[in-house]
């Protein structure tokens, strides 16, 4: 299939899980208001290795190896098709091989430019503008870049795949870079969702692609209304434990998790079939299944509504 696809100077876009869900999230968003289709899986399964097992009213599952996919969306201008590839994680060993045979895979596709997703923790306000910081492979890339005003990171390191990726990309020939949304590090293992709106942003201007972001502004707002009650409730804790003895630990079993309500239930199913209709509305569904917690239990049928083009 992948033979036949014809691309029209395509880039790819590469997103793992991280720091403040910053990349992934931005990927998402991209690949749902894009309305993208599944290309095809990306097969790594012996660089992976099962970590855990799910447990499930009361009966264990051998953990599911985590999953590389590729979607697609071809440019209506005319100008840059996008490849956009999803890691449900990172691999713990080799790496640099996986790089190679993803940079492998998409130079078949004729793809011409890569750009990662990241996130970059400071000591920034919650409250304050993201910035986003820029490496590039290449002088040119750089060049490309500076309208955008980002912070040029002069030294310094790019952790992860998110680096590995775009290093062997100039190896091979090919521009790149990476984009790193700005969050605060005290909240660096919360979602950060401006962070990767300030990325897609970005994204979006070089590309010269049109994306409404009304739902991401809308969840970084929230979040950022969130991050504020959670710094006054921190703030009073600590208050409130000054010149107290310290309490012995509880040794309270922890509740045991229910399942989903039928009003719950009944509202992914609603999403789902908006999904089905306007394959741009997938972003809301995506949220509210990983605000429940359950969107592994779903994950094969959110990811169904993207295999074929509309």
């Amino acid at each position: 299939m992948t033979k036949e696809l014809k691309l029209h100077d395509p880039w790819l876009v590469a997103v793992w899980p991280g720091m403040g869900q910053v990349a992934i999230s931005a990927g998402y968003y991209l690949m749902a208001k894009l309305g993208m289709h599944l290309l095809t899986e990306f097969p790594a399964h012996e660089l992976f290795d099962v970590e855990h097992v799910e447990v499930k009213d009361g009966l264990i599952r051998t953990g599911r190896l985590p999953r590389s996919r590729l979607f697609v969306w071809k440019d209506p201008q005319g100008r840059h098709d996008v490849v956009l590839f999803i890691g449900d994680a990172q691999p713990s060993k080799g790496r640099y091989g996986f790089c190679h045979r993803l940079i492998e895979f998409v130079q078949d596709l004729e793809v011409e430019k890569v750009y990662t997703f990241a996130a970059m923790a400071t000591q920034m306000d919650h409250e304050a503008p993201c910035r986003v910081f820029a490496a590039a492979t290449d002088v040119e890339t750089l060049n490309e870049l500076r309208p955008l005003d980002p912070q040029i990171l002069e030294d310094g390191h790019i952790g992860g795949l998110n680096g590995i990726l775009l290093g062997v990309a100039g190896e091979r020939g090919l521009r790149g870079a990476c984009l790193l949304g700005e969050m605060p590090h005290i909240f660096a293992q919360l979602p950060y969702p401006k962070a990767s709106l300030a990325v897609l942003k970005a994204f979006a201007s070089v590309a010269q692609i049109d994306i409404d972001f009304t739902e991401l502004t809308e969840q970084a707002h929230e979040m950022d209304q969130k991050l504020g009650e959670l710094l006054e409730q921190m703030q009073e804790a600590m208050h409130d434990q000054q010149g107290k003895p310290q309490e012995e630990p509880s040794h309270d079993q922890p509740s045991e998790e229910g399942g989903l309500s039928d009003e719950e239930t009944e509202r992914i199913e609603r999403l789902f079939e908006q999904a089905k209709q306007q394959r741009s509305t997938a972003y809301e569904l995506k949220r509210e299944l990983d605000r429940l917690g359950v969107y592994r239990d779903y994950e094969d049928r959110f990811l169904d509504l993207f295999k074929k083009p509309q």
